[in-house]
């Protein structure tokens, strides 16, 4: 097809890719295969529709491994391959692709942005080395960007910021730096100021090369692969000349605080004119304070426009770390055989169970066994691939610093540690043991020598799913397993009491994806119960109680006489102890004791109350007495009987939902707003105007009730919010209407809620 008859049809179709397909696309076959320091494992990460999938389309068509440049609401991008993604026009699944740019092999993970899929950026960040933090220019730091950039900052990740969607009206630069700094705590360094704003951006200017990159022609005729560079000039616009001269000084000043070598070489060399310092030694600099995460560099530009997405690419190369520049302490004792982490699984029809894994040393190839240390197995890996999305290209081996997707492992699953052989993890525990002896130092590092696992978040939402006739059953369960090892914060149990399925996860949007992909995938057509929030419960005061259990069964007497006190502990406080009195703790063996114990927590997974799990409760076993031959079940169950009864005599109390919320909304909103709060027991506690609307304070607490039009707020928090450490969440809706939230959660585990608020669908989550 020829470059204008397919402009032709662009504008025909009014669809918003108007791409012109190009004549040869690259192969990942010939993907570079470089020196580990020329590997980026890279994750894309941000808040809700900020940008993040259309940014990976730009990339990988820049990088010319895409024919034309897909779009998030047609449905046709790479790295949203999902029916429920395309459909939703979200991404769900975090989805990995491999490309090449100026001699560096990038490895990058496209992650989601809703709270439901946290565990999706949990497990991406703990096998990557760097990440792109993409922010929407007229928002700032968003709910999920903090709860995402908290992720990056415990897995001492390095960060480049991206400040995407430049071409909006509403587009700050100093708004989203000031947000980067108040919200998350970062060191923002400038590396780029935009030419023009809204509609009239054009381009950038560079900070470090002083070059001025311009992208020409309408979204509607041009895909910005070519732009223009030159250097600035005496006769460009003297406002944009004086904001480069003091983006630049504030720049150069920045990494000299920063970097104590860069200061040294300034104050030498460059005493009499800074500004004169080589852009080279500048870049260098900027690189030592970017992997020591001293600092952050942000960029700027608009994905969907096409502009600013070659520098970025530019920046990832420069700026963030190798696989070898990361420290990982545990890979160190294998040398240089295998070991790897599996991080994800994925099932196809075909294939079967396919896993994710990040190589940290060694090899891996096809056709090879793999021994399991978690698992304490070996299986046989038929194949190898290399991931690019949904399409995957068989490849023979793959080296250390990749990420690799394995065909054949059926019983690996996410955060499992896979080495070659059980004799190489052996050969690793000696070499720790032995360096251990030598230094006299602890030998606990050298126990066990996997790798950490991924920390999977306890589900806060739960529903009923029964199948539609008895002989679905099984294939249920079978569907139910599958997608419970692709996705852990996935749980399913029994209810004892009726014996219903019970389908637990992350919020709303994870239940109805997964009720979705049992019916698309599995041909199920399944039902589910009213959705529940998993509250909690605690006691007011202090109580002690007395029980004795005498029950008789066949021809043994089994008695068994329990006092214990109950006592409530700080509000703050989300666990539950128990101890014993120095006395009774000396009379009693190991195995009553252990009894006594499992009998206290039993009486912990159900409260007095609404039956809830129970927390904020110590408990003191002040005597335990029984006859000779009485059994551990019946210990355990006279504990259970006798907490009850002090549960019950504490003054048991309902843990409710409240949620701290910040409101951005259009001053012609104000008035309905408020009023609408007010309605639902929301306390404004400010007000104050920000760059486009007003902002308002409040607390709220409300239960679940799925409605279409008007929802309340679905959380699982504590009662009692303290403020100090409260997290910040955004909840976006329509009609300039955007609501960000402050909660503690009870788990400290990420979540999430949607409600719909007056015709605007609203989102969050907390932590």
């Amino acid at each position: 097809m020829t470059r204008s008859s397919q402009t032709c049809r662009g504008r025909v179709t009014w669809r918003r890719n108007y791409s012109f397909y190009r004549d040869e696309v690259k192969s990942l076959r010939a993907v570079v295969n470089p020196d580990i320091s020329k590997i980026r494992n890279i994750g894309i990460m941000a808040h809700i529709d900020a940008g993040k999938t259309t940014t990976t389309e730009r990339m990988l068509y820049f990088s010319g491994y895409t024919r034309a440049l897909g779009d998030v609401d047609d449905g046709d991008t790479v790295t949203d391959y999902m029916a429920q993604e395309r459909e939703r026009g979200i991404t769900i699944q975090s989805a990995a692709v491999t490309f090449d740019w100026k001699d560096h092999r990038i490895n990058l993970i496209d992650t989601p942005g809703h709270v439901d899929f946290t565990l999706e950026v949990e497990r991406a960040l703990r096998v990557l080395d760097g990440a792109v933090a993409v922010f929407d220019a007229s928002a700032g730091v968003e709910a999920q960007t903090m709860t995402v950039w908290r992720q990056a900052e415990k897995h001492k990740i390095p960060c480049v910021c991206f400040l995407n969607k430049m071409d909006k009206p509403a587009a700050s630069l100093r708004y989203s730096i000031d947000s980067i700094k108040t919200k998350l705590k970062a060191n923002p360094i400038l590396l780029q100021i935009p030419i023009g704003s809204g509609k009239s951006f054009t381009g950038l200017v560079d900070l470090i090369t002083r070059q001025k990159m311009t992208w020409q022609g309408s979204s509607l005729t041009y895909d910005g692969p070519a732009f223009e560079t030159s250097g600035l000039q005496p006769s460009d616009d003297p406002d944009v000349l004086q904001a480069v001269s003091e983006a630049r000084a504030t720049l150069i000043e920045q990494v000299a605080d920063l970097d104590d070598d860069f200061a040294e070489l300034l104050l030498g060399e460059y005493s009499e004119n800074f500004d004169a310092v080589p852009a080279g030694k500048l870049q260098e600099a900027l690189r030592k304070v970017t992997l020591a995460r001293k600092g952050v560099p942000v960029l700027c530009g608009s994905s969907l426009k096409n502009k600013g997405v070659q520098p970025l690419l530019d920046a990832i190369t420069a700026y963030l770390p190798a696989p070898n520049e990361r420290n990982h302490d545990l890979v160190r004792w294998y040398k240089d055989d295998l070991c790897a982490l599996a991080f994800k699984v994925v099932h196809d029809k075909q294939r079967g169970p396919l896993v994710f894994v990040r190589i940290y040393s060694g090899s891996m190839k096809a056709q090879s066994a793999v021994y399991n240390i978690n698992r304490n197995g070996t299986e046989r890996m038929s194949r190898l691939l290399l991931p690019f999305a949904d399409q995957h290209i068989e490849i023979p081996s793959l080296s250390a610093g990749n990420i690799a997707l394995t065909v054949g492992l059926k019983q690996t699953v996410t955060g499992d540690t896979i080495v070659s052989s059980k004799a190489s993890a052996a050969a690793a525990v000696r070499r720790a043991q032995n360096e251990a002896e030598s230094k006299s130092s602890s030998q606990r590092e050298s126990s066990s020598l996997a790798l950490a696992g991924v920390e999977v978040p306890e589900p806060v939402f739960f529903c009923s799913i029964e199948p539609p006739t008895l002989a679905k059953q099984a294939d249920l369960e079978h569907a139910l397993n599958c997608l419970q090892r692709e996705d852990p914060s996935l749980k399913v149990r029994t209810d004892l009491d009726s014996g219903q399925t019970i389908l637990c996860g992350m919020g709303e949007l994870h239940i109805e994806i997964i009720h979705d992909r049992i019916k698309r995938e599995f041909n199920i057509e399944t039902h589910l119960g009213p959705l529940q929030v998993a509250y909690r419960e605690t006691i007011l005061q202090s109580a002690a109680a007395t029980d004795t259990l005498d029950r008789t069964l066949g021809d043994k007497r089994h008695v068994v006489t329990v006092e214990l006190a109950v006592h409530a502990l700080m509000e703050s406080s989300t666990s539950c102890d128990v101890t014993f009195e120095e006395e009774v703790k000396t009379q009693l063996s190991a195995g009553v004791r252990e009894a006594v114990e499992n009998g206290v927590e039993s009486a912990y997974l159900q409260g007095p109350v609404l039956g809830f799990p129970v927390e904020g409760v110590k408990t003191v076993i002040q005597h335990v007495s029984l006859e000779p031959g009485t059994s551990a079940a019946m210990v355990s169950a006279c504990v259970s009987r006798c907490m009850l009864k002090a549960l019950k005599l504490a003054g048991g109390q309902v843990l409710e939902p409240v949620m701290a919320l910040e409101v951005t909304v259009g001053e012609e909103y104000l008035s309905p707003v408020l009023a609408d709060l007010a309605q639902r027991r929301g306390t404004v506690c400010d007000i104050q105007m920000i760059h486009d609307g007003m902002r308002a304070f409040h607390s709220i607490q409300e239960h679940v009730v799925s409605a279409s039009k008007t929802t309340d707020l679905e959380m699982w928090q504590e009662l009692r919010v303290d403020q100090e450490c409260s997290n910040t969440l955004t909840l976006r809706g329509h009609d300039n209407v955007q609501v960000t939230s402050k909660t503690k959660s009870l788990s400290q585990t990420d979540r999430i809620t949607t409600i719909h608020y007056n015709n605007a669908e609203i989102t969050g989550n907390s932590i």
